[in-house]
């Protein structure tokens, strides 16, 4: 089963993919999508208030912060780990449950990028929001770091999420039933 969407004019079938037996979601992936990856860069900046840094989470806001960051001429964009790795100083975390992951994890901040956010306009960026918990995550680090959220952004906003006011996006990812039927 594949759910039809258009997206920043780039239209795409997303698989409907199993959470539990009463809900299943439309897979968004941009990896490796350069055509929707910079279609959607470039609606987003559209809809961006202005920023001194992006931030993102590990996994697939890597390209889309990427090519944000190209597109605006920005030098440096920030991003919040999966792990601590042996370069990084200084280490800030918070931990994280998302809808697409079966266990907590935590996201970790080099204190070198901390640093640069103090008091600093910060731009929240992720594909996809669903419940919110990946992003409240990056809100906690970016407190944390003395930095100032001027804007959530995302691709698509699933379920809940469509709802919430704080939150600019390009498109509503509806969630599904067993059978592929739209249930919100």
């Amino acid at each position: 089963m594949t759910y039809p969407m258009t997206i920043a004019g780039v239209r795409r079938e997303l698989p409907i993919c199993r959470v539990n037996d009463d809900l299943y979601i439309g897979a968004f992936v941009i990896f490796g999508d350069c055509e929707l990856t910079v279609a959607c860069a470039s609606e987003l900046l559209k809809k961006a208030p202005e920023y001194d840094y992006m931030i993102t989470a590990e996994s697939k806001g890597i390209p889309l912060v990427y090519e944000m960051a190209r597109q605006h001429g920005d030098k440096k964009w920030m991003l919040a780990r999966k792990g601590a790795k042996l370069y990084m100083q200084d280490v800030m975390s918070v931990e994280v449950k998302s809808i697409t992951t079966a266990n907590v994890q935590k996201l970790f901040l080099d204190g070198h990028d901390a640093a640069l956010m103090k008091g600093k306009r910060i731009l929240v960026v992720d594909d996809v929001i669903s419940t919110g918990e990946s992003l409240h995550a990056l809100e906690e680090l970016v407190e944390k770091a003395g930095g100032q959220i001027v804007g959530r952004m995302a691709i698509l906003a699933e379920g809940e999420a469509q709802e919430r006011k704080d939150i600019i996006y390009l498109e509503k990812l509806p969630v599904f039933n067993a059978k592929g039927e739209v249930i919100g």
